[in-house]
């Protein structure tokens, strides 16, 4: 799924072609991307013209002249900017300046019209160290699933989390509650880190995740924990170990990683 890092390379690619453009028509080829209401969502776009594109967690939102389009890729959507519309391309909006195709293999991503922004946690790269501290804290559960819920932070999937929790030497079992704020501090660093490195690199192209102009980003080859289980750590040697943390294959070095 792509993540913040992934959302955010998508979004700067998208701004320069969608700011000021107006929308002309709006087909959908698929009701689920429109949430089983094509027609009506539909309707809502035609004659808007995209004043900003912003994002929130993994949320890219187009905010219109009235209302704003809040587009969730979810597991494999991908938005194209003046694509061929291919087999798997579930909506087109034609703009006065081009056409946006949205790509969506698994059909899981959603157009929704709003009035406000989606209701989801604190940005991952907007929150603060002492608010990002005081959340965890409040909380007795593994850190992993806390970092991992959108209510209470948002933008972090699988891959970053795992590589943020290595960074910070914490385990991902480890109680949140019972961290310390030295080491809350450090996780935090580390994912402002971990974020904008991968930024940097235009996110983590494991699958099939491109930007809006179809370039593939590279954060992938910096990993260091995700995806590499039995291989070596990269700091201590022992071999990088893969297993389930609240149904989430999660990947960490025993030693290096402390509860």
């Amino acid at each position: 799924m792509p993540e913040l890092p992934e959302v955010e390379t998508v979004r700067r690619s998208l701004a320069p072609f969608l700011v000021g453009a107006r929308i002309l028509e709006v087909r959908f080829l698929s009701t689920l991307a429109a949430g089983g209401r094509p027609d009506a969502l539909a309707a809502a776009l035609v004659g808007r013209t995209i004043q900003a594109v912003s994002r929130t967690g993994k949320h890219l939102l187009l905010r219109l002249d009235s209302g704003l389009l809040d587009i969730h890729l979810r597991m494999t959507g991908k938005l194209l900017w003046n694509a061929e519309p291919g087999p798997h391309a579930r909506a087109i909006l034609t703009l006065d300046n081009g056409t946006l195709v949205f790509d969506d293999v698994r059909q899981f991503g959603r157009f929704v019209w709003r009035k406000e922004p989606p209701p989801v946690g604190p940005d991952a790269l907007g929150i603060d160290a002492p608010a990002f501290i005081d959340v965890l804290r409040a909380h007795r559960g593994a850190i992993k699933p806390l970092l991992l819920r959108q209510d209470l932070l948002s933008g972090l999937g699988n891959i970053y989390v795992d590589e943020i929790l290595f960074r910070a030497g914490i385990h991902p079992n480890a109680r949140a509650a019972r961290l310390s704020r030295p080491r809350l501090s450090r996780l935090y660093s580390e994912m402002k880190t971990v974020l904008g490195e991968a930024i940097g690199a235009g996110g983590s192209s494991i699958s099939d995740y491109v930007d809006a102009t179809g370039q593939r980003g590279s954060f992938q080859q910096r990993h260091r924990v995700y995806g590499k289980a039995g291989e070596p750590c990269p700091r201590c040697g022992a071999p990088i170990r893969r297993s389930v943390v609240s149904q989430r294959g999660t990947h960490f070095c025993p030693v290096c990683q402390k509860r």
